[in-house]
């Protein structure tokens, strides 16, 4: 009786991680710390996530009152721009084998670094963003949840 209990326990924790997988990470995400949401929509060859930034919790830069730019981009030329619209995940490709989305970029425009990135649905409202410079296990994981 406890096997056939511990192995009905295993066979629905396969169930509910597949089940997480399945669900689609289009849409708007807010970050966990509430400052941002970015929306993640299909680019490229439409088999590609990209995501930009599409609200700011403090839009206007206090001393200018403008609109925050991006000015810490290391291209000169970038830093004018506008944060709002901003395309800050780029090039995310489906992979079936570990069930998530990578092989991608993320952009901090907090100190205008790239790193590579990864999306994982850890449910259907909460989604692991994680950015990383070489190896994904030195990275850091950050949890959005959806905006409804």
């Amino acid at each position: 009786m406890k096997h056939l209990f511990f192995t009905l326990l295993l066979c629905l924790a396969i169930i509910a991680g597949a089940a997480a997988q399945t669900h689609s990470p289009l849409g708007v995400w807010k970050d966990d710390a509430g400052e941002t949401h970015v929306e993640i929509y299909r680019c490229g060859n439409s088999k590609q996530l990209c995501g930009r930034l599409v609200w700011l919790s403090e839009p206007q830069d206090s001393t200018t009152n403008l609109p925050k730019t991006d000015r810490r981009n290391p291209e000169p030329v970038k830093r004018n721009q506008p944060l709002l619209n901003l395309v800050v995940i780029q090039d995310l490709s489906y992979d079936p084998d570990d069930e998530r989305w990578e092989d991608g970029r993320i952009y901090d425009p907090m100190n205008g670094r790239t790193y590579s990135c990864y999306l994982n649905m850890v449910s259907k409202d909460r989604m692991e963003v994680k950015g990383y410079i070489g190896f994904s296990f030195i990275g850091r994981s950050h949890y959005w949840s959806r905006v409804k």
